[in-house]
């Protein structure tokens, strides 16, 4: 039953949909700025450490962003299909659109796209947020009560409290661990870091190495989720399930650039610690120190002999 144009009078109007997350938004934009105002003190750095110096500080901003940015996208697992599905409650009006889930390490994210976007004189753009914490069984009504299309509900209901899937006891641990992994990884980055500053290069790479390490475990935490039967998700004639997806492969990146690195640092230090140690500049002001109080000095033997023993005084007499 419809009126006003073929609105359906029991659901509001269709919210917005939401662009890019204001939270990725903030993280990127911080270390950005970051990266502007260490790069600001290339043009002091003489020769090819100029070089060298962008290097190390973009790859190590880049490390240190992806870690951050990656406990907060919702691209660790996904599922897409393009259906024909029934649009809403209390309606036989049935919709060609792509639907999509997209499994973060604190919630999901439910997309439901058009093909065309307006049909029925409604744009059907649906891009839903549902986080771990609050995925119970108010919020699913809440979410009825919105008169939320079919297919998003259908999804959010697999990761319900009550749901013989179980999908959220099974996705809400596994991004638990991995998001605290991935923060202690974050933490060794920012102690490689100041280990590079100073003269225990070797230290370093062995922090860039753990480093890598926290993340794999991020990810071998996250990959739990493959090792139980999987809910196939059915809509219309249509069914997928769930697989990796782009941030999953990113942090595996990560991981393996930040192995190379602590690879790389703690091998040239065995074989060349002197260069390693220029290169990183920590060893400059040291070696300087270490000139200036051991190296052969010259002793005025003339001086020292009369400081310890003083020349005697003779008087002279006036003879009258």
């Amino acid at each position: 039953m419809t009126f006003y144009n073929d609105i359906y009078p029991f659901y509001p109007l269709q919210r917005i949909s939401f662009i890019f997350s204001g939270r990725l938004l903030t993280i990127i934009l911080v270390f950005l700025v970051l990266a502007s105002s260490l790069l600001l003190i290339l043009p002091g750095i003489r020769g090819k450490s100029r070089l060298f110096w962008m290097l190390r500080i973009i790859t190590s901003l880049f490390i240190g962003g992806v870690i951050v940015v990656l406990n907060f996208t919702d691209n660790w697992a996904e599922a897409r299909m393009t259906t024909n599905a029934t649009y809403k409650s209390f309606s036989s009006a049935v919709i060609n659109a792509e639907v999509g889930l997209h499994v973060g390490l604190y919630g999901i994210n439910v997309t439901l796209k058009g093909n065309p976007v307006v049909q029925f004189n409604e744009t059907i753009n649906y891009n839903e947020m549902f986080s771990w914490h609050d995925l119970t069984e108010e919020e699913y009504e809440e979410a009825l009560e919105k008169g939320l299309p079919n297919p998003i509900l259908y999804i959010v209901e697999k990761f319900t409290l009550n749901s013989p899937c179980g999908l959220i006891f099974q996705y809400r641990y596994s991004g638990r661990f991995a998001s605290a992994t991935l923060w202690t990884a974050f933490c060794s980055w920012m102690l490689s870091n100041i280990l590079f500053s100073m003269p225990v290069i070797l230290y370093a790479g062995y922090m860039m190495i753990v480093t890598a390490g926290f993340i794999f475990f991020s990810m071998a935490s996250f990959s739990t989720i493959m090792n139980v039967p999987q809910c196939v998700f059915s809509i219309g004639t249509d069914s997928v399930s769930a697989e990796y997806s782009h941030s999953f492969w990113l942090a595996l990146a990560t991981g393996v650039l930040c192995t190379i690195i602590g690879t790389v640092v703690v091998m040239l230090n065995f074989l060349m610690p002197e260069r390693i140690k220029t290169a990183f500049s920590v060893c400059v002001d040291g070696c300087e120190d270490e000139d200036v109080f051991y190296r052969e000095g010259y002793l005025n033997s003339v001086f020292l002999d009369g400081a310890h023993s003083p020349l005697p005084l003779t008087v002279k007499e006036d003879h009258l």
